[in-house]
């Protein structure tokens, strides 16, 4: 009988060594998955290409709208997430003018970058374009500003020769389309915009 209690304990105790060794193991591992984390800096510059189109008549405030990196997103000279990694987000505002009168207005901002399957929250600038909405005078205008993205025109060879913050060439980038039913404002699909971060965020390295 006595033999039997010996080795009961015997045993208990070695299967709490294997937990304790497991769960040192899995706190081991998380902490050098904590460590592979690279900090991007507010204000770093986001360049995306779009993959959906945006249109002040179609799509309301809210609507996800999906793209990806057109260039490398790096931090201390490491390649966080390379070109062509795919990045969401929103409508932050989306109005669209009335019959002579209003404005139409397309406010966006990223919410969203998928690295190694998993989306990581991102904090941006907003990225707007608004119409006056005066019938047939219509106007096409991009909001500068450091809080602001800029539009770089969607051009089908990538927009060689268009400079940040403003339109590239007067059919490229954010389309105006006036009617007596109001304005239309339209991002096309393929268009380049830029975004800036406004928090840092600990990313891991793509793979």
């Amino acid at each position: 009988m006595q033999t039997r209690f010996v080795l009961a304990a015997m045993l208990l105790a070695g299967m709490a060594i294997v937990t304790l060794n497991s769960g040192a193991n899995s706190s081991a591992g998380a902490a050098v998955q904590d460590k592979q984390r690279i900090t991007v800096p507010a204000g770093t510059r986001i360049l995306i290409r779009t993959i959906d189109s945006i249109d002040s008549t179609k799509q309301k405030t809210g609507y996800r709208f999906s793209a990806t990196l057109e260039t490398n997103l790096q931090a201390e000279d490491t390649v966080i997430a390379p070109r062509g990694t795919t990045i969401y987000g929103r409508l932050a505002n989306a109005s669209s003018a009335g019959r002579m009168k209003g404005s139409s207005d397309l406010t966006l901002e990223l919410t969203d970058i998928v690295i190694n399957g998993t989306a990581y929250p991102l904090l941006t600038s907003t990225y707007e374009v608004k119409g006056k909405g005066e019938g047939g005078n219509t106007a096409k205008k991009v909001v500068g500003g450091a809080g602001l993205g800029a539009l770089i025109g969607g051009l089908a060879g990538g927009g060689k020769g268009a400079g940040i913050g403003a339109l590239a060439g007067a059919g490229a980038g954010t389309a105006v389309a006036a009617s007596k039913k109001g304005e239309q404002l339209q991002i096309p699909s393929e268009s380049l915009l830029e975004f800036r971060l406004e928090q840092p965020v600990a990313l891991p390295v793509g793979r």
